[in-house]
């Protein structure tokens, strides 16, 4: 029998009110270590509010968050971020005037604390590295291309590849696949699913394209209205009564964009 093992991150009673407007209203919820988990809902659900709290943009006005048994609520984004807690956002925040190796040395420098001490060869540093990072999301061949001139979907998987040089436990993913082409879309949560499978990193993802959520994700959460309606697989998702009320009855599960 395998043992039991604690969950990586734990949410428990997490709520952000807005002038009494309740964004998060009192969800809790585990991601277990290598797990691939999706968090669905219309737009304005509050999925974004959610990440942003788990992360330390936003701080929540009760409730709590554990990471890997410690407790993270009210930390900054960057203290999260050192005790192995990555992101990936909507928008790609590439440095566009940088390589594309470039771009993963620097993250590489602050992993390893020497952002104001490399100035003048930071260039040389870390470059074997940063390579084997772009060949884990199958970017080696473009290393030295300029940011400014690479696809959207190569983009994405660049972030990707920053969000991983400081080897998280957990990630967090902000609608991985937004703006990409359906093909890409694909390959990238694939890719995902493979790191995960590979290096037991644990994903936390919001996406819009149910194709993407229920081919990949081991369970699904769907929010609506700022409250945790269903947490299961994709079976269970598809079957709960209130999230086909709220998605397919509203006619919201394939919207293309979400705002939450």
């Amino acid at each position: 029998m395998d043992p039991i093992r604690e969950p990586i991150l734990r949410v428990e009673s997490l709520t952000k009110s807005y002038d009494g407007f309740l964004a998060v209203n009192d969800v809790s919820f585990d991601v277990a270590p290598g797990e691939l988990k999706a968090l669905i809902g219309p737009n304005g659900a509050g999925k974004s509010t959610c990440f942003n709290m788990l992360m330390g943009q936003l701080k929540p006005t009760r409730g709590s968050v554990t990471f890997d048994g410690r407790a993270i609520t009210g930390l900054k984004p960057r203290q999260i971020w050192r005790l192995g807690v990555g992101r990936t956002f909507q928008i790609t925040g590439t440095y566009q005037s940088m390589s594309v190796i470039e771009n993963v040395q620097m993250a590489l420098i602050s992993h390893h604390r020497r952002i104001f001490s490399v100035a003048p060869y930071a260039w040389k540093l870390y470059r074997d590295e940063a390579m084997e990072f772009l060949a884990t999301v199958g970017m080696e061949a473009q290393a030295d291309r300029p940011c400014s001139i690479l696809a959207y979907g190569d983009l994405k998987r660049l972030e990707l590849a920053i969000a991983l040089t400081h080897r998280p436990r957990l990630l967090l993913m902000d609608e991985p696949t937004a703006g990409m082409a359906p093909s890409a879309r694909i390959e990238l949560m694939q890719l995902t699913a493979d790191i995960v499978r590979e290096q037991g990193v644990s994903v936390l993802f919001t996406e819009h394209d149910m194709d993407v959520v229920f081919a990949h994700a081991h369970h699904i959460m769907v929010l609506n209205r700022g409250q945790l309606i269903a947490d299961g697989d994709a079976a269970a998702v598809r079957a709960n009564p209130q999230v086909q009320e709220v998605y397919l009855g509203g006619g919201t599960l394939f919207k293309e964009a979400d705002h939450a």
